[in-house]
């Protein structure tokens, strides 16, 4: 990982954000009026060459720091996507080897283990019987034989079992 990804804001490099922001700002201020004022004939007097090299200069610095710096967030900001994207990753797939060992442990058969799966992704006992293209009356009895094998009471502490043991891996 390079140095740029890594880089936090401090208060210091706050001020220094503020401050190029602030003479960008005034730049473009300068800029933009300096051609409006060409275009409609305003000028009253003209500004030193020196003055205006030195805006000119201070307008350059400013765009070039402030492209460095949204380089530097856009970087930071993509770091801190794919990281949160691996940690989903990693929290599915040991969210799904916490349900396989139950599974095995409870001793599921095929049938229950998908019901146990849709009942976890919160479908209803119709729409678990619709997918799977058996009668409701199978998915109740089912769902009845999980829980009496898992030793709970309904889906909210089947739930809670594995989201219980996810917690405990956490702080482990």
């Amino acid at each position: 990982m390079s140095d740029v990804a890594t880089i936090t804001f401090t208060p210091k490099l706050s001020h220094l954000v503020v401050t190029i922001l602030v003479v960008q700002v005034i730049c473009g201020s300068f800029f933009t009026y300096d051609i409006l004022a060409s275009v409609f004939g305003l000028r009253a007097s003209s500004i030193n060459w020196q003055l205006r090299e030195l805006i000119e200069i201070g307008a350059i610095a400013g765009l070039l720091l402030g492209s460095v710096l949204g380089f530097m967030a856009l970087r930071r900001t993509e770091t801190r996507m794919h990281k949160a994207e691996g940690q989903v990753r990693l929290a599915s797939g040991a969210f799904m080897e916490v349900v396989n060992e139950h599974y095995e442990r409870w001793g599921l058969t095929p049938a229950e283990r998908d019901v146990a799966t849709f009942a976890m992704k919160g479908m209803s006992i119709q729409e678990i019987a619709a997918l799977r293209e058996t009668s409701a009356g199978t998915i109740k009895a089912q769902t009845n034989a999980i829980y009496r094998k898992a030793n709970v009471s309904g889906r909210p502490q089947l739930m809670s079992l594995f989201v219980e043991e996810l917690i405990a891996d956490e702080h482990r």
